[in-house]
């Protein structure tokens, strides 16, 4: 790729600029939900306790692709601010050691998950059978994460240096081996062993090392790692590896505590149904309830990655004072979205929740909860956005603080509404409300004091 057909590094201030990097991260989000919702699908013809069971394996699985995103959102945001300053060379270094220390990361989850995870689960659960499917599971499944990790970074090198059409690639290779593989190795088709449950497990290993694979050729086809010298750096750099641990740990802990509240959730969820009769239906309805969320919330997250990216470019092209502008204007559209999605589930919500072939009770059961889950999606729209956009700045502890204060905010309401009070799921569902709401008003406070204006990376 010559200098002169490469895209600009400096971005513009425009909905169009908005929409060229947001669509394709939109896209490219959206094949992993598919490629999870598919998993899904495929189980639940298995029953509705895998279906269950998929729901916990799935939340701890999150637990270190949040790590990851952490990490990623850090590096995203350096990349972007390097790229605004138009310092191509760091640009390459940045990567390499990302790269570096999302292995070591992906080596200490798989260590935690063998030794350590058993262990947690059998603490937590009730049910015997579940906690055994669940390590068996996890034991295979942890196996993906150095290829997800790697997969992770690329996306921060893409988004970060305006190439963002360049995800969907990878992403769709990722897609075709997931669903291949899933009904393969789950039901035992055209001639490959019928593994059940761990079938999923071992189908989306596969098709994370297969997506990984392809946008690495992609990178080189396309001479993005000739421009940016992506392979001349990956010896140990201490000055570069110190200030991608400063500014991403902060966001590798707020993720991970985001998720592992998420964790704490579904362990009341499963003991407020075992105590009611109920536990596997009450998994399964939160299960798909986190597909509503990952599903139809890509077009949220792509436009909060794009306020991280936006929001540093510009910062580094020395116009802090049109910081408020981008955000506002990534707002409107996100929350364009997230109005019109929610309008349909509220209207259509059986649609959705009929793909899973459960039988009618589930589906009476779970649209009190579609509807919670519809508003919830809504206030994420903006919310997001402007934790992302504190991300952008610079000031990355400042978003651990706010999702803390969060998080703290949101267990305790579950716990009063699902453990103490015993009130029916969609209530507890509700606890997105008080997350979101809280999440807003406090990064909304930050970005509106200009404290950020003083930070420098």
């Amino acid at each position: 790729m010559s200098a002169s057909t490469a895209p600009a590094l400096q971005l513009e201030i425009s909905n169009k600029q908005i929409l060229k990097i947001a669509l394709p991260i939109s896209f490219a989000l959206l094949v992993p939900q598919v490629n999870f919702i598919t998993n899904n699908i495929f189980l639940g013809g298995l029953g509705e306790r895998e279906l269950g069971t998929a729901g916990l394996t799935g939340v701890y699985y999150l637990i270190f692709a949040a790590v990851g995103f952490g990490l990623n959102n850090g590096l995203q945001a350096l990349i972007s601010r390097r790229a605004g300053e138009n310092r191509v060379e760091e640009i390459g270094k940045l990567f390499s050691q990302g790269v570096r220390i999302a292995m070591l990361i992906a080596v200490i989850g798989i260590v935690l998950t063998w030794f350590v995870a058993p262990y947690i689960l059998r603490l937590s659960l009730t049910d015997e059978s579940v906690v055994q499917q669940s390590v068996d599971f996890l034991r295979i499944r942890i196996w993906g994460l150095p290829f997800l990790y790697i997969y992770q970074m690329r996306n921060a090198l893409l988004v970060g240096t305006n190439q963002s059409k360049y995800l969907v690639i990878g992403t769709l290779a990722e897609t075709v081996a997931n669903v291949f593989f899933d009904y393969t190795l789950i039901y035992g088709k055209l001639g490959f062993p019928a593994l059940g449950f761990n079938g999923a497990a071992i189908a989306s290993v596969i098709a994370e090392a297969t997506g990984m694979f392809i946008v690495f050729l992609v990178i080189n086809m396309k001479g993005i790692s000739k421009r940016f010298s992506l392979y001349k750096h990956f010896g140990y750099n201490k000055e570069v590896s110190k200030l991608i641990f400063v500014q991403s740990s902060p966001l590798i802990f707020q993720h991970a505590i985001s998720i592992m509240a998420w964790v704490f959730f579904y362990i009341l969820v499963e003991r407020h149904g075992y105590h009611s009769g109920h536990a596997n239906r009450d998994l399964a309805i939160s299960n798909t309830m986190r597909n509503l969320f990952g599903l139809f919330g890509v077009f949220t997250w792509a436009f909060a990655a794009t306020s991280n990216t936006m929001v540093s470019n510009i910062i580094g092209q020395g116009k802090k004072d049109r910081v408020m502008e981008v955000i506002h204007k990534i707002v409107r559209i996100s929350t364009s979205f997230a109005v019109i999605i929610a309008i349909l589930l509220n209207l259509f919500p059986g649609v959705f929740l009929l793909i899973y072939g459960q039988d009618p009770g589930f589906v009476a059961a779970a649209i009190p909860v579609v509807r919670v889950v519809s508003i919830a999606m809504v206030l994420m729209s903006f919310s997001t956005i402007w934790l992302n956009s504190v991300t952008g700045t610079g000031n990355t502890t400042v978003n651990l603080g706010i999702e803390a204060i969060t998080i703290v905010i949101y267990c305790i309401y579950c716990f009063i509404v699902l453990e103490w009070l015993k009130l029916p799921l969609a209530v507890g569902w509700m606890s997105e409300w008080i997350y979101w709401t809280s999440m807003f008003i406090l990064s909304f406070l930050y970005i509106k004091s200009g404290r950020w204006k003083k930070k420098v990376i």
